[in-house]
């Protein structure tokens, strides 16, 4: 495995690096693979989950880590290539990039959706002018319109269910805010390859990029969408086609213990952070599995890791 941004990169299935992160969680601390090598984790956004999983995976295995917030700690970045740099911008990215790539040798990158111009969100500037100029593997630590360490750890915690072939609902649910599509594109791109049988339910004019729900069922309806549920995903996202706007739509899709009782003793799941009580009842997410799949993000991102640093030893993609 070069590089971690998608599913796409990873050159076996799902279900085998399911497997492998499922090892890890059991012996995490049993191979020191990382010893003398070193993460770079570069934030362009806040993180909570993604920064403390990811650098706790990384001393599971012996690497040293590098984190730093642009913005905040470092020069202001241009991002085009070919630019005449007399605005704010100090460094461009491609020397910024290739810098990097001399102090670490694995680079992890999160930056996210600004929802305002849905094109350029979804070529991916940022993430793509890393995976350009890099000269060591990179992993997407969550991007404009993917986030793949999430979707890895999601799908350990719903392995551990034991659900042979689990109807998994994912929902849209209210929030005060814009959120980008990233955690929910990615869980769908992810659930494609999996035994899972996944439902997508969201109020009209809520539709994502089509090239996420190829496949995916979709019903209009949340009740009748979280009838017999195994799992109940719950995400907000913004409009994508009304591109990054909050649509006149009330509270009652918010996930309430009324609308569990609709589900097979359904387990409720979010990425977190999420706002109790209008994403989520109280009484849901208190007894919900949100606490064990951040707990997975540790062992997802090692299985990433050591994934990467066995591919860069023998030589292998």
């Amino acid at each position: 495995m070069k590089q971690f941004t998608s599913v796409k990169d990873v050159p076996f299935s799902v279900n085998e690096l399911i497997a492998k992160a499922a090892a890890i969680k059991k012996s995490p601390y049993s191979s020191k693979i990382g010893q003398n090598k070193t993460l770079g984790l570069i934030f362009f956004n806040p993180s909570l989950r993604t920064r403390m999983s990811t650098q706790k995976a990384a001393s599971n295995l012996g690497m040293n880590v590098i984190t730093m917030n642009i913005g905040e700690e470092g020069w202001k970045l241009e991002m085009e290539d070919g630019t005449r740099m007399d605005g704010g911008a100090q460094e461009h990215i491609k020397d910024a990039v290739k810098v990097m790539s001399q102090y670490v040798d694995i680079l992890g990158v999160r930056s996210f959706a600004k929802l305002k111009n849905r094109e350029e969100d979804y070529s991916e500037i940022v993430l793509n002018q890393f995976i350009k100029h890099a000269e060591v593997p990179i992993i997407s630590l969550e991007s404009a319109i993917r986030h793949p360490l999430q979707s890895l750890a999601d799908f350990l915690t719903i392995s551990e269910q034991k659900v042979k072939k689990p109807k998994i609902v994912v929902t849209w649910a209210p929030h005060p805010r814009a959120l980008p599509q990233a955690v929910v594109n990615s869980f769908l791109e992810w659930g494609r390859l999996t035994e899972a049988d996944i439902v997508l339910t969201y109020p009209k004019g809520y539709e994502l990029d089509p090239q996420f729900t190829e496949g995916i069922e979709v019903v209009n309806n949340q009740n009748e969408a979280m009838e017999g549920a195994d799992i109940v995903y719950t995400k907000n996202w913004s409009s994508y086609s009304k591109y990054g706007k909050i649509l006149d739509i009330s509270d009652s899709w918010m996930i309430t213990p009324k609308k569990m009782e609709l589900t097979h003793n359904g387990k409720f799941m979010h990425c977190l952070p999420v706002r109790r009580n209008i994403v989520v009842h109280d009484e849901v997410l208190d007894h919900s599995l949100v606490y064990e799949q951040a707990k997975n993000r540790v062992f997802s991102a090692q299985a990433v890791l050591k994934q990467l640093l066995e591919s860069s030893k023998n030589g292998k993609s």
